[in-house]
């Protein structure tokens, strides 16, 4: 079956890895009952353990009102994702699908990353979905392989790229883990919501969420109500230009979308 045309079949039965007996198999071989589905129709514990692609995003799926369900695979993900993991899919192929697939199939291909033994040989297409500016293409890149290969400085302006587009903090797979005792992340999203209080816009809620997971202590945050002032990010740059305070302090913001 080719990859592009995975999530119209996504209703027939997938085969899991060779000899396993499907995607019943591909469930009892990851050490998940038989007959065990995630949200969004992945199985449960495909990958194996905290690695399965639906333990951050797609376990918010089945409530409408929850604003991580919006950035959760889709059955047609279901579909490529299990396609990919029953067919091994080494880096080469990843990056050739992601390189030449639509914002879905890039998608896809970002939530099966975990359930692969790619090593960290997948992080250029991570921080590739980073640098956009779809929001189901960066919840997908924040998830468990993520969490496990992107270095401190890469992990922290993905936290602050899913702050400034508006991307729920719960996508981010490891988030209390990695951000526990982290003081330069602390920095940053002080400096952050700084900026946008300069610029007379709301402090993300998840900000103060993620800031108090840091457990460091001694750093405040702006009252999203302070007086506006002109906005920093879109202030010119060159010769008689004001910094902003982040721009002062060094950390650079995610492009605005």
């Amino acid at each position: 079956m080719r990859f592009a045309a995975a999530g119209r079949h996504c209703g027939r039965r997938v085969p899991g890895p060779r000899g396993s007996g499907g995607a019943a198999g591909a469930r009892e071989a990851a050490g998940a009952p038989a007959g065990t589905r995630e949200a969004g129709g992945i199985p449960a514990g495909a990958g194996g353990g905290a690695d399965a692609p639906t333990d951050s995003v797609a376990a918010h799926a089945s409530d409408p009102t929850d604003p991580v369900a919006a950035h959760a695979p889709d059955p047609a993900d279901a579909a490529r994702i299990l396609l990919l993991h029953a067919a091994g899919a080494d880096a080469a192929t990843v990056e050739r699908l992601y390189a030449h697939g639509s914002g879905a199939e890039r998608r896809a291909v970002l939530f099966a990353l975990p359930c692969l033994e790619l090593g960290a040989e997948a992080v250029p297409l991570v921080e590739d979905a980073l640098r956009a500016n779809d929001t189901r293409l960066i919840a997908a890149a924040v998830g468990p392989y993520a969490a496990r290969h992107l270095d401190a400085h890469a992990w922290r302006h993905a936290v602050l790229k899913c702050l400034f587009t508006g991307v729920p903090t719960a996508a981010v797979a490891g988030l209390e883990d990695r951000a526990r005792g982290d003081t330069e992340l602390a920095r940053m999203l002080t400096d952050f919501a700084a900026e946008r209080t300069a610029a007379g816009r709301p402090v993300p809620a998840d900000l103060h969420h993620v800031l108090a997971l840091t457990g460091v202590t001694g750093v405040t945050t702006p009252s999203a109500s302070a007086p506006s002032a002109p906005s920093a990010l879109s202030a010119p740059t060159g010769p008689g230009s004001t910094a902003s305070p982040a721009a002062r302090t060094g950390t650079p913001l995610p492009e605005e979308p």
